[in-house]
């Protein structure tokens, strides 16, 4: 009887341990997808694009890893 307790008592702590690693894998792949809705100059020229300053409103980064955001 005592063994039954003890193994139960294991495999609900391994239970619980796998429901924490998995919501933070989770929280992890939501953040990791998110873009920015401007980038500053550096990123923008850093990561293969350039500046083009012809838009109407704001600069937009052209090319590169941030194609077609905006610039601050």
């Amino acid at each position: 009887m005592r063994i039954r307790r003890i193994l139960a008592a294991a495999f609900a702590t391994a239970a619980l341990a796998g429901l924490g690693l998995s919501g933070a894998a989770t929280a992890t792949a939501a953040t990791a997808s998110v873009t920015p809705a401007s980038v500053t100059p550096g990123e923008c020229t850093d990561n293969g694009g350039t500046i083009d300053r012809s838009t109407p409103v704001l600069p937009t980064c052209r090319g590169g890893m941030y194609d077609g955001q905006s610039v601050d």
